[in-house]
């Protein structure tokens, strides 16, 4: 495999360990990943809950652990790391200032396209910055908004697709259209990347996400263009994941059938391990009574049927009667919890042995 190069950070292993929060990848999952030569990544969504204390202030929580879960991490690894941050939390600027002075490696961005992400930058900081998109419109709006307004191009592009866990960047009547396919994504963005590399020098490689599960699907989108992908759902089920054994047993446990596309109180689609309750608060019956956390800007404590903050903070903790899991599409291939060493070495392994029977190089 290729070395990943953003910038002039240098990733041994293509692969890049997708943020999942809350409290799924914190620093014991992206350590480990990125000790195996990947890109480990620490979710910031709603961070502060994971420590089980009382919150008075939920923005300096938030701030407080995020800061010690960056220190930990770089503690266990000298490998390369990132946070996840959703443009659509109400503390993004909190949690964009805080990681870029804690010297973050990068930080990957979406959920809502990050326009203004390149203003957290100060002079020296080297942080480097990767919005998350799902076409290559998105791609080519958010590259011409970042050089008009800060004279700064992406460092590169997450391509997220319709078979991703957690929320997804479509509309639940567009997650099967044949040109939503990771593949059609991939080349789209590629497309943009090549036109920006020709008007402002500048290589933007191009990370596919969504769907990925095995070396084989490496080795495909990497055919099409891809120069690295990223996994979340593959690394739920190892022994470093942050989350309960009962968070990471309901993948285990899953089947294809248990697994179906919710509207989130975010707005947005969502991919879920089906539960009970979920289908509770399909009925109604855990409208919650206040807003504990004002997390999510989009989020109506009056009309939305649960708190979505809450409820992913007790599956972080394994009370699934009170939360569910976001899983991508291939949860129900997951039939073992391992190490994130095995899941690295299958991932090698299949893509060699792909790359040997089409007969051509490994990229």
């Amino acid at each position: 495999m290729k070395t990943l190069k953003i910038g002039d950070l240098k990733i041994r292993i293509p692969i890049i360990q997708g943020g999942m929060g809350v409290g799924i990848s914190m620093s014991g999952l992206a350590s480990a990943v990125a000790n195996m030569g990947g890109i480990g990544v620490i979710s910031t969504v709603a961070i502060g809950l994971t420590d089980n204390l009382p919150i008075v202030n939920y923005r300096k929580r938030n701030i407080e652990v995020l800061r010690k879960e960056i220190r930990k991490a770089k503690e266990l690894t000298s490998g390369v790391l990132g946070v996840n941050i959703m443009s659509v939390i109400t503390d993004f600027s909190d949690m964009v200032q805080t990681s870029i002075e804690e010297g973050i490696d990068v930080i990957f961005s979406g959920a809502g396209l990050p326009l203004d992400l390149p203003r957290y930058l100060k002079s020296g900081a080297k942080t480097k910055l990767v919005p998350i998109v799902s076409s290559g419109r998105a791609a080519n709006i958010l590259a011409t908004k970042w050089k008009q307004n800060y004279d700064y191009l992406p460092d590169a592009f997450v391509v997220e697709g319709p078979k991703a866990g957690g929320h997804l960047g479509f509309k639940a009547n567009a997650l099967d259209d044949i040109g939503n396919t990771l593949e059609n994504l991939v080349m789209e963005v590629v497309q943009v990347t090549k036109e920006i590399k020709v008007k402002f020098k500048k290589d933007i490689p191009v990370i596919a996400a969504g769907g990925i599960y095995s070396g084989d699907d490496m080795y495909e989108i990497m055919k099409k263009g891809a120069s690295a992908v990223q996994l979340g759902t593959r690394f739920v089920a190892t022994d470093e994941c942050d989350a309960s054994n009962e968070f990471k047993n309901a993948f285990v446990q899953a089947r294809e059938e248990d697994i179906k596309i919710i509207k989130s109180p975010v707005g947005m689609p969502g991919r879920t391990i089906f539960n009970q309750f979920l289908d509770e608060a399909i009925k109604g019956n855990r409208r919650p009574k206040v807003c504990k956390y004002h997390c999510i800007k989009s989020c109506d404590p009056k009309t939305t049927s649960y708190c979505i903050a809450q409820a992913l903070i007790e599956a972080y903790q394994g009370n699934l009667l009170n939360g569910f899991v976001f899983t991508g599409a291939n949860a129900g291939k997951i039939n073992k919890i391992s190490s994130v060493r095995e899941v690295f070495n299958e991932l090698i392994s299949e893509f060699k042995l792909a790359a040997k029977r089409i007969n051509q190089p490994a990229y």
